[in-house]
């Protein structure tokens, strides 16, 4: 599951003491919020009428673009909305910094703003010009309406003709981008390259209504991301153009991975960070870690936690609540490598990877690790919490990567 802390707390600036010119570009500042910190930039330039327009990021919770709008702007001061989150910002320049107050739900608090880009350094994310070929794909879900656009990697020497292994990536809970993209990792990409290189075939999709994916919204259900994945499947089996065919989910792609699996649709599958029990079961789990980690005490018990997320209609929760993947993991028979990392807060390893091996049929080619030192994303790490993952540079652990083909080899 990908953080989903949005107490989204945001605004926007400018202001400049010489001309409108002076406001154009990124000004970045950092809120207090008692004990902890959230990042904010906000984006200013202009139409191609020359009116000043803005948008505001929120680094921290990987938000990009929320629109904005200049109310007022002076020589020496800018009012800002963000109506969207019912936030607004005001402030007066001064000594090239925008001094002022953003308000949010009853809430004003001091805000300062520089003009700056902020730089979070990845230094695994690929870099072109790559040995491999890649092709921009498309596939259908006509009962959803939905057309997905994925990026289909070819192993680094292939020809038309060879038949390779190739793996479906499928990605956490929340709408994802192709590359499974979180405070600027891309974790699918980094992964896609890797396996290029040696020797495997990837396909990697934007979920729908997400990058160059179409539909009227995201999947509703669990169940309706694993019918993207399974068509993802078929489109890659009808080619013609491959071996055998695997799939690799992260977080709730882990769940999609054993649904796909217990219909016999895959040669092979990866559950990176996947649940091993009821969904209910590991949201409670969830939370409760990440409190403890952060010197806090959880304030639900289970029920009481079913009940706020109930109360709140959903269909993604009416179904992921209730939704135990014991069945599934139990009729999935092909290999399967489960990896879980121990320092994970939002899908503990110790219970998942015991409820999956007390389910999953025995076969001699399937693997399960649990990585020391590894957060949800498989970040080497200090806690776990989800608010160290902004600040890592590393995107995945390389071990994970060398043990993914070395697995895959030997199958």
């Amino acid at each position: 599951m990908k953080y989903k802390g949005f107490f989204v707390l945001l605004a926007l600036l400018l202001s400049a003491t010489v001309s409108a010119q002076d406001l154009i570009g990124t000004w970045s500042g950092t809120l207090n919020l008692g004990g902890n910190s959230l990042h904010i930039a906000f984006n200013l330039s202009e139409d191609a009428e020359g009116k000043t327009v803005c948008t505001m990021d929120s680094p921290d919770q990987s938000v990009k673009g929320i629109p904005a709008s200049v109310e007022f702007a002076s020589a020496d001061s800018i009012s800002i909305r963000v109506p969207d989150i019912g936030a607004a910002y005001s402030g007066k320049f001064q000594d090239g910094i925008i001094c002022g107050t953003f308000s949010q739900s009853g809430y004003k608090l001091d805000l300062a703003l520089k003009k700056e880009v902020l730089v979070y350094p990845r230094p695994q994310t690929p870099q072109p010009p790559f040995p491999y070929v890649t092709e921009e794909i498309e596939f259908v879900n006509e009962d959803a309406a939905a057309t997905l656009s994925g990026t289909l990697t070819y192993p680094v020497g292939y020809r038309k003709g060879n038949k390779v292994p190739v793996i479906v990536m499928v990605t956490g809970s929340g709408p994802q981008n192709r590359d499974s993209e979180i405070y600027e990792h891309k974790t699918f990409l980094v992964i896609a390259d890797y396996l290029a290189r040696n020797g495997y075939a990837t396909l990697r999709y934007d979920d729908r209504a997400v990058g160059k994916s179409t539909g009227n919204g995201p999947a509703e259900t669990t169940k309706e991301v694993a019918r993207d994945a399974a068509l993802a499947v078929k489109y890659l089996r009808e080619t013609g153009q491959f071996s055998k065919i695997g799939v690799l989910g992260h977080s709730e792609g882990g769940c999609v991975v054993f649904m796909l699996g217990a219909e016999k649709l895959i040669d092979f599958a990866v559950s990176m960070a996947g649940m091993g029990v009821r969904g209910d079961e590991c949201l409670y789990q969830q939370g409760v870690a990440i409190s403890r980690q952060s010197g806090q005490e959880y304030p639900f018990t289970k029920e009481q936690l079913r009940n706020y997320l109930k109360g709140n209609p959903s269909p993604w929760f009416d179904f992921f609540l209730d939704y135990d993947p014991a069945s599934d993991i139990s009729k999935t028979t092909c290999p399967v490598f489960v990896m879980n990392g121990e320092k994970d807060l939002q899908v503990l390893a110790e219970p998942n990877v015991e409820a999956i091996q007390a389910n999953l049929p025995q076969n001699k080619k399937s693997r399960v690790k649990i990585y020391p030192g590894l957060n949800h994303l498989f970040q080497e790490c200090t806690t776990g919490l989800p608010t160290e993952y902004i600040a890592i540079e590393q995107t995945i652990s390389p071990a994970v990567l060398e043990d993914l083909v070395d697995w895959l080899n030997q199958l």
